[in-house]
Parts: C-alpha cells; structure tokens; sequence
C-alpha cells in the first residue's frame, strides 16, 4: 500500500504558515476545549456561552462543515504541520454592497506564530479575488489588543468607534470598526 502526500504547494487555501480545510468530526473536542476559554470567547463578543459538549459540537459540526450556508464559510485552520490550530470564517456577505466580513480564532495553545493574519490573508484573497466583493467590514472591542494589532498588521484601517456596544462580564465596551477596500488588499499584495 502505497502513502498518498499531497503536494499543497500551489493549493489556493494555503498562505505561508496555515491551510484553510473543511471542518471535520474529528475537530468536535478541539472546538469543545476552546468553548471552555470564557475570557476569550467574551473578546469575541459572544459572550458567555451556555454549556457544549464534545456530542453537542459533533451536531454542529455536521451541519456547518458543508459550506452549503452563502452568508457564512467556514473553515478549519491547520499549521503546515498538520495540526489544527484555530479557525476562520468568511461572513455578513452583501452581494447588493459587495462587502464581507470574517472572524477568526486561534487556540490557546498557538497564538503568537502568525496563523490569524495568514489565514484572514488567505480568507481576504477569496473575498476579493474570487468573489468580487470591494470592501471587508470587520469590528472587534476595544480592550482586544490582539486583534487590533492584527488588523493593523494586516493593512486595515480603522474607521470609528460605537461606544458602549458590547456587554459583557457587567460592563459595556467599545467596539472598533477596520475596514480595508479591495484596491488598499491589491496595493499590500503587490508589496
């Protein structure tokens, strides 16, 4: 029996440190340790979340791991080592407006290595490129230092702040708006 290794070297989802794949069953347990990060999952404004299980995320998985939902794609992240490491939604699409915009989460265990802005760089040459969209909406609160120096890092630029828009562990935050159009992503990628 032969070893089948695919060559990912031209594989469009695949940027300089991460590929974009599919979620699998097998990522039930991962996405279930990542429910239990609360600090984090408050930064991404959703709150508190009710209690998950590893069987309850299986449920979830089976339904959004099919890419069949046109306001919202959502991926796996792996390292090129293979190793899940976060993930990376493309969504809030507006045909009519042509914008977008994404989220993104890295585990715990693997933040720090440059595998968010890869893979929304990856998910932004989608966006533009391959869906004709002309500006990426993305916000995020104010006290999430980590995503504003990725946004930053990444060429947006920030265009306002709704004060008081986010409620969460008994107080109210600002959000940031960023926003990057399709010609600032054409002029980083020629650079």
């Amino acid at each position: 029996m032969t070893t089948f290794t695919p060559d990912y070297s031209h594989y469009f989802w695949q940027g300089e440190r991460t590929r974009l794949r599919p979620f699998r069953l097998e990522d039930a347990e991962l996405r279930f340790i990542a429910s239990l990060d609360s600090p984090t999952r408050q930064l991404h404004q959703d709150g508190i979340e009710l209690p998950t299980s590893v069987e309850l995320q299986k449920e979830w998985l089976e339904k959004a791991a099919d890419f069949k939902d046109d306001r919202m794609i959502r991926f796996a992240m792996e390292n090129l080592d293979d190793i899940t490491v976060g993930w990376v939604t493309l969504h809030s699409t507006d045909q009519k407006n042509g914008t977008f915009s994404f989220g993104v989460a890295v585990y715990r265990d693997y933040r720090g290595h440059g595998y968010a802005i890869d893979a929304v760089r990856t998910l932004l040459k989608y966006g533009f490129w391959e869906q004709r969209y002309q500006k990426c909406n993305s916000v995020c609160v104010h006290t999430n230092e980590a995503s504003i120096r990725m946004h930053k890092k990444l060429g947006f630029i920030e265009e306002g702040r709704i004060r008081r828009n986010s409620f969460f562990n008994g107080k109210y935050h600002d959000d940031l708006l960023f926003g990057m159009t399709r010609e600032e992503f054409d002029e980083l990628m020629e650079t």
